[in-house]
């Protein structure tokens, strides 16, 4: 994902410490996560435990507790709005488990979907979660590349600009990381 220049620059501005620039970059990082988040759960029902506004809203918040002036950079401020969004699901989907297993009583849909489906898909969601922070002690930018196109649904080109490798390279870390995760996840 190449960083809009305009979020770069409220990021150099930022750094510098101007309270407008701060402002200005979380209005833009809202734009940017919604972008995110659309691409994330455009696939409709894979892994999907969240509708775009709730992701966006939910990690927005999260963003905005985000001390501007520790920033890299602004590829840096969108692989941490990944990390966010993965943070996101990740917490709602052990919420929603966690109210399942509650107090015996019976879980009534108030949706037209089925009342488990989403049960093998929040496993999952889980399942990578643990997985993937085990990864990241053996190898970071595997976890990273697993993270930015599983959990925010990035394609190969933006991760490959996002980490400043080749495409390639995130096809081979991919391939690497997936063999890894499949060990660990079964």
């Amino acid at each position: 994902m190449e960083c809009p220049s305009g979020i770069a620059g409220l990021v150099d501005r930022a750094q510098g410490g101007d309270p407008k620039a701060v402002e200005a970059l979380f209005a833009a990082a809202y734009e940017e996560l919604r972008t995110l988040a659309r691409a994330r759960l455009r696939s409709g029902g894979r892994d999907v435990v969240l509708d775009t506004t709730a992701l966006v809203h939910e990690s927005y918040l999260r963003l905005a507790g985000v001390d501007a002036s520790r920033l890299q950079d602004g590829v840096h401020f969108l692989r941490y709005a990944s990390r966010a969004m993965r943070s996101v699901i990740v917490d709602f989907v052990r919420a929603r488990q966690a109210q399942r297993r509650g107090g015996g009583a019976e879980h009534v849909p108030l949706t037209t979907q089925l009342g488990d489906h989403g049960q093998v898909d929040e496993d999952a969601v889980l399942k990578v979660h643990e997985a993937l922070e085990e990864l990241a002690g053996l190898d970071a930018r595997l976890a990273q590349v697993v993270e930015m196109r599983y959990f925010a649904g990035l394609s190969e080109i933006e991760i490959a600009q996002s980490l400043g490798v080749t495409e390639r390279t995130v096809r081979r870390d991919w391939a690497k990381a997936r063999a890894l995760l499949s060990k660990a996840i079964d």
